[in-house]
């Protein structure tokens, strides 16, 4: 459809309602300048054109209200064959310690700190999917330079314990270096964790919240302390499969809090207490927080607009995922043509989740960015001498396991190709072309508007 059909139309429909052009644009886009745009030439999207066509529908005598939100169907999937990033220790460790993408996120996100602005009592970040803790750690290490005396609230949330443990390790190093520390972990919902607080009454009731006042002045009596939670955290951190979804579900909500005693005068107005948690954070780190295959409505609806609306006036949330097309796909698809995992980009997942938001979303910058800024490379580790001439057996396994598992390539289809040995020949091959391999990731920025 055309500007002038359009515009035909909005008109008309403006005249009969006795409605201002800025007033149909913000009640139909959340767009005040939306006719002057198209009056200017401007395109519009399909989506963007489905709005305007459902509120002129819906306003209209017995019309049918628009859709509000997306709609998203549960996701299903099978958990023995379906991978997901934190289901598989030997993939997931493999990876992390053969690749640079840890460090390469945390450098990406750090650029953020110069564009924040913190507000007493403290500089509030949330991690959604703290992993293994390396991107955390990271990150708190430029936070620390760049904010040496401002007290932190650090929260995160991680469902798998073993990353949890991973994550508890990091800390004593973290909490003596910037001892005005708050670290909260929590295993709910990304629509819960920010808040602490489970969306279900019932889950809120069970909710488990363990306070921990680390004594002591150096990291190795940190790290003792945080030791002795093992028995709390085992018999409480657990996850249980949802019987509907087959999703992973925590069995109950836990909020693990650490601080330093000696700190908690300082700390007490940033310390959380049950039922009275806030979110307002100024950096949300969101890295690889969701399945590869997950669809766009998904993605936009769990996952980045409820973080989206934890951010509080000047936040920053910094989405990352992979993008693809890089010598790690070529060597999946010398084994399964065609495949591409990798089908929404960060542009049609900020369409997605702007349109989630609504008028909630006024006052936010959904920020794709052009490729040179928005999508980065990272590299599988190796000597010179590993990837040239003669591979070996473990620099090819390495290679291949790093390619599958960025690829979220399920363990029944990797069974039967692992047997006829094509798969290290098709890592040989993508190593020596390349010299080396890597991937890419992209990412993207929602901020919201200080005040």
């Amino acid at each position: 459809m055309k500007n002038d059909e359009i515009l035909s139309q909005i008109t008309e429909f403006c005249r009969k309602a006795d409605m201002a052009e800025s007033t149909f644009g913000r009640r139909a886009v959340n767009d005040g300048k939306l006719v002057h745009r198209l009056r200017e030439g401007k395109r519009i999207t399909i989506d963007t054109l489905e709005r305007i066509q459902a509120y002129m529908a819906a306003s209209m005598a017995g019309g049918v209200p628009p859709p509000r939100g997306l709609q998203v169907p549960p996701e299903k999937r099978d958990p023995r064959g379906n991978f997901r990033f934190f289901e598989n220790r030997q993939k997931y460790l493999l990876f992390v310690h053969t690749c640079s993408e840890k460090r390469v996120i945390a450098d990406r996100v750090a650029l953020e700190l110069s564009s924040i602005h913190p507000r007493p009592p403290a500089l509030r970040l949330f991690d959604a999917g703290v992993g293994d803790g390396t991107v955390l750690a990271r990150v708190l290490r430029a936070t620390h330079q760049r904010f040496p005396h401002m007290p932190f609230y650090v929260a995160g949330k991680e469902l798998s314990l073993e990353d949890l443990r991973l994550t508890l390790e990091k800390v004593p190093d973290r909490i003596f270096e910037h001892p005005a520390s708050v670290f909260v972990f929590t295993n709910m919902f990304y629509a819960e964790a920010p808040w602490l607080t489970p969306a279900s009454p019932a889950a809120a009731a069970a909710t488990v919240w363990h306070e921990v006042p680390l004594r002591g002045a150096s990291s190795g009596e940190f790290e003792q302390q945080i030791v002795e939670l093992r028995p709390f955290l085992e018999q409480n951190w657990r996850a249980a499969i949802s019987p509907r979804t087959a999703m992973p579900l925590y069995e109950r909500p836990v909020v693990l809090v650490l601080y330093r005693e000696d700190h908690r005068f300082l700390l007490d107005s940033t310390i959380p207490r049950p039922g009275q948690a806030e979110a307002n954070f100024d950096l949300v780190i969101a890295s690889q927080p969701y399945r590869a295959l997950s669809s766009v409505n998904f993605r936009a609806k769990r996952i980045i607009a409820p973080l989206a609306r934890a951010l509080r006036p000047g936040g920053r949330l910094i989405g990352i995922h992979s993008h693809g097309h890089d010598p790690g796909m070529e060597m999946i698809q010398a084994i399964w043509p065609g495949e591409n995992p990798f089908s929404v980009s960060r542009h049609e997942l900020l369409r997605a989740v702007k349109y989630e938001l609504g008028s909630v979303g006024r006052d936010l910058n959904f920020n794709a960015y052009a490729d040179n800024r928005s999508i980065f490379r990272y590299d599988m580790e190796a000597l010179p001498n590993e990837v040239t001439g003669t591979i070996g057996t473990s620099t090819a396994f390495a290679a291949w396991n790093a390619a599958v598992y960025v690829a979220q390539i399920e363990d029944d289809r990797l069974t039967e190709m692992t047997q006829n040995g094509r798969t290290l020949d098709a890592a040989r091959d993508v190593l020596r072309k390349y010299n080396g391999l890597w991937f890419l990731d992209e990412s993207y920025v929602i901020s919201r508007r200080r005040d």
